[in-house]
């Protein structure tokens, strides 16, 4: 089937969406009449009006996904000023495939470029066009890579590809926009979701066939090598990206700190990670294909790719950054543009780094510290505080905490580990040594002078009595007084924490709370309020402010502090939870309460049992 029939049978099935609604109306209206024909007028109402109130939330849903407008991707607008050579690219690649340029061209953080139109009347005129270009691709492909990547998105709006589609892809985000706002306990709304995802299995298909007739752009306006490398490419840049922000930026990001060039650094990271991008871009791309897909699989396009019409087409190996004047510079502007630092202390790299790292490590250690204060019942746990566990032969019964499988001998040992973080701690503190930036593999312990200090052998020393006071000569030389190295933060809070669930009208010892569950603990909300709003409630409270900041408002209870919990009841649950100062919480979820999400109640299970554990 064509692109075109298919376009069309998408646009059917739109219509078809909302003659659904009309029939829906038609039906409650011959009910009710019937109703009234039948019974008195108070009992047609009394089954009749809860339709109506249903149908008028999904009519509502409808009117509001039609009219809704698609806000522009925030971005660097580059003008030919900024970016001469890409637009002149641009301008030749839509003359190509027979469409008009772009209008507006945005520099974007992600790995993707596309084209959208504001466009009215679900699609059938046309408005403002404007091309995204992710920077990464920018940075780090070819020029033809980058054409094949743009000639593909000026593809679909091509004359292969009728207003229909158009119409269809608009559709679309209507259909998904409505079935968005139905209530899931919406009676009415459960036909519209059914025929909803009928629409999309037809849709997804016109979609498939529309990427592979967009890969034909490709292939002849940059040859069938840049086509099938900057499709290889995208899968690995993404992973990149991926790793890139996890392992480089967000440990400092959540230290409150910000690096003063973000997308430059990305750069950086993969001119030093040539060979692992190419091992990425080298792995045979999947095949398999499901048809909830939008696109088909990049193997399946990869292979289309070889039979499809090739240009006559000269490679151009230059780096895609040449098509923009300063890309360093549109990258510190695209910052500005997109990342809301807050009041995060923006460094460079090498100062990002060694403190993103310092933190990360500071709060190893003061869990550490704040285990040695409820083991010794010392406020200000310090490492002597532990060392002096070592001397005094009860390392192995503290540790025991941290490795339950182990005797205590074993355990004493094993803390050599944890130990090592202690000493990497206090090294730091105290002024002569620093953690040392790297692209290619984690950051490094360094000396005053940049060596490498390696204080595992010192770590292994300091768990043994016997050998303990040579560890102690060592850390003198480093010019650690383990005296003055203490906890910082005495109490786990819930800066950063991430929230897996919530339990509306639930009891804490016996007096009525709501209860967010966090990775790192439990937040109590007292006097939640009327109970039979309760998820609603959760859900406002959820989006009014940071998890950190809730928890700071009222009762937080890190897992940390439980030394055991109990289950007594698993639904709806109830446990009784035994703290290290003491103390016995009751947590108990009613008949009555509500949930936040549906796995709710199993995340508070999984977290309860592993504080057990």
């Amino acid at each position: 089937m064509s692109a075109t029939y298919r376009a069309l049978a998408s646009v059917l099935m739109l219509i078809g969406f909302y003659v659904v609604a009309l029939l829906q109306l038609a039906a409650v209206v011959a009910l009710g009449w019937w109703l009234l024909s039948v019974s008195s007028g108070i009992l047609a109402a009394k089954l009749i009006f809860p339709l109506l109130v249903a149908l008028g939330a999904v009519v509502v849903a409808l009117w509001r996904a039609v009219r809704a407008t698609n806000e522009p991707e925030p971005g660097l607008i580059v003008g030919d000023r900024e970016a001469p050579l890409l637009w002149a690219t641009v301008r030749e690649l839509a003359a190509a495939v027979g469409t008009r340029a772009p209008d507006e061209i945005r520099i974007v953080p992600g790995v993707n470029a596309a084209v959208a139109e504001d466009s009215r009347l679900l699609g059938l005129v046309a408005g403002r066009r404007t091309l995204y270009v992710g920077l990464p691709l920018l940075q780090t492909m070819r020029i033809d890579q980058l054409r094949s990547v743009l000639a593909h998105e000026l593809g679909h709006y091509s004359g292969q590809h009728t207003r229909l589609g158009g119409v269809a892809y608009r559709g679309r985000l209507a259909i998904l926009g409505t079935v968005a706002r139905i209530s899931g306990r919406n009676p009415i709304g459960w036909v519209f979701k059914t025929y909803a995802k009928l629409y999309l299995r037809v849709d997804n298909a016109a979609s498939r066939r529309q990427e592979l007739e967009a890969d034909r752009s490709s292939v002849l306006l940059a040859g069938p090598e840049a086509a099938a490398s900057a499709l290889r490419a995208l899968p690995a840049l993404d992973a990149a990206w991926g790793f890139y922000m996890r392992r480089y930026v967000e440990p400092g990001w959540s230290a409150d700190l910000a690096p003063d060039d973000l997308f430059g650094g990305f750069a950086a990271f993969c001119a030093a990670r040539q060979e692992e991008l190419a091992t990425l871009r080298a792995a045979p791309p999947p095949e398999q294909q499901s048809p909830w897909d939008t696109h088909p699989p990049i193997g399946v396009r990869i292979a289309a790719m070889r039979n499809a019409p090739a240009g006559v087409v000269a490679p151009d190996p230059r780096p895609a950054a040449h098509l923009v004047a300063d890309l360093a510079g549109a990258g510190r502007q695209l910052q500005q543009v997109v990342v809301d630092h807050g009041r995060r202390q923006r460094l460079p790299w090498t100062e990002f780094t060694a403190g993103a790292v310092a933190v990360t490590v500071q709060r190893q250690a003061d869990r550490i510290y704040r285990a040695v204060g409820r083991f010794t019942r010392t406020p200000d746990p310090s490492l002597w505080t532990v060392l002096e566990l070592s001397r005094t032969n009860r390392l192995g019964e503290f540790a025991e905490q941290f490795f339950p499988e182990a005797t205590r001998r074993e355990a004493a040992q094993l803390f050599a580990e944890p130990m090592e973080i202690l000493l990497e701690n206090a090294t730091v503190r105290a002024g002569v040594a620093r953690w040392e930036h790297s692209w290619t593999g984690p950051a490094r312990l360094v000396g005053r002078a940049g060596e490498p200090l390696d204080l595992a052998e010192a770590a292994k020393l300091a768990v043994a009595p016997q050998t303990l006071d040579e560890a102690l000569a060592r850390l003198a030389g480093f010019g650690v007084d383990p005296t003055r190295v203490t906890v910082v933060e005495r109490r786990v809070t819930a800066h950063d924490a991430e929230l897996i669930g919530g339990i509306a009208n639930t009891k804490i010892n016996g007096v009525q709370h709501d209860l967010l569950i966090l990775d790192r603990g439990l937040v109590l909300v007292g006097k939640p309020g009327r109970a039979n709003k309760g998820q609603k409630r959760l859900r406002k409270l959820v989006e009014s402010a940071p998890v950190a900041q809730i928890a700071a408002a009222n009762g937080f209870l890190p897992y940390e502090e439980i030394a055991s919990a109990t289950i007594r009841k698993r639904i709806p649950v109830k446990a009784e939870l035994t703290l290290y100062d003491g103390r016995t919480v009751t947590v108990q979820e009613l008949y009555g309460s509500e949930l936040l999400e549906k796995r709710s109640r199993d995340a508070l299970l999984t977290v309860l049992n592993s504080v057990d554990n």
